[in-house]
């Protein structure tokens, strides 16, 4: 059977059409009326663009970033700076602008996700929530050199940064890391973030897991399970899902359960049904069936075969 095959829209097609989008358009004009005095300087609209392409190519750095806008006519035509394309300073600028008007942006991405809940009714439902590494341009060496005295706390060029240990990805070797860790939830149907985090590389996905599944819930989804990456395997290998709020409690003490977390709870156990009773002596409940094991020769551990 002959399939049409449509080729798939440029980057700077789709740049163009987010620009465009109500949304994104409505923070650009809230963005705009925040300028009141000094020079102009490049179109509010232009550095929007930039701070997209910079996600949408997963660009690290800017100055990679507008390296790759002034090489790129379709992107520079998106973004509607032919002549002039905004530098990396201009760029670290318009990214510290941003973090001062976060409520702005916090309102554009709430109206993205009402759009979002609209077009996809059943998003929300199930989440996965995970951390990723996001290494630090900066030096975490404890010592100033070899043998030599400890660095103060003064001398870090990112003293919010710590050292953390991420899992093997593909070729890339596991172990330490300097630098930030995202948490995010993430919905399981059209694989888009509903609440994130940046936090320091050594704090666990767990301290803020209940966090980010209220985040979820106070923006209007109605989640019904979360899952994380410890119970990946048993999430893919039967059809019930592991809740947040239903993990065993930690070595130090049961977690507070938030009002979300706690409703989650309820849900699940009436719909299992009541679970067994642990046991603290690592032991089988009793009138549980022993699990068959493989019959010991007499030799022990020795070969097959062996002789005394």
């Amino acid at each position: 059977m002959d399939l049409q095959k449509v080729a798939p829209r440029s980057a700077a097609f789709e740049l163009a059409g987010l620009l465009d989008s109500p949304e994104i358009a409505a923070l650009v004009s809230e963005l705009e009326s925040t300028r009141w005095t000094g020079r102009p300087g490049y179109p509010i609209r232009a550095m929007v663009g930039m701070a997209l392409a910079k996600s949408m190519y997963v660009i690290p750095t800017w100055t990679r970033t507008a390296r790759l806008v002034a090489e790129h006519a379709a992107l520079r035509a998106a973004l509607g700076c032919e002549d002039a394309t905004p530098s990396e300073w201009a760029c670290y600028r318009f990214a510290a602008k941003l973090r001062a008007y976060k409520p702005l942006l916090d309102s554009c991405i709430a109206a993205v996700l009402d759009r979002l809940r609209e077009a996809n009714p059943g998003m929300g439902e199930n989440i996965a929530i995970d951390g990723s590494d996001l290494p630090a341009y900066a030096n975490g060496q404890r010592f100033v050199s070899k043998n030599g005295r400890e660095r103060a706390l003064s001398e870090y060029s990112d003293p919010d940064a710590s050292w953390g240990h991420r899992s093997a990805v593909s070729t890339r070797k596991g172990g330490g890391y300097y630098g930030y860790k995202v948490h995010a939830a993430v919905d399981t149907l059209t694989g888009l973030p509903m609440a994130w985090t940046v936090e320091t590389a050594k704090a666990a996905e767990t301290t803020f897991a209940l966090g980010l599944l209220d985040a979820v819930r106070e923006r209007g989804f109605a989640v019904a399970t979360a899952i994380m990456a410890r119970a990946m395997t048993t999430a893919r290998s039967t059809t019930a899902a592991w809740t947040v709020a239903s993990a065993p409690s930690r070595r130090f003490g049961r977690p507070r359960l938030s009002s979300a977390a706690t409703t989650l709870r309820a849900s699940a156990s009436t719909e299992s049904g009541p679970s067994p009773e642990p046991t603290t002596s690592g032991r089988p409940p009793s009138g549980a069936a022993r699990p068959a094991t493989a019959s010991r020769s007499r030799c022990g551990s020795r070969p097959t075969g062996c002789t005394r």
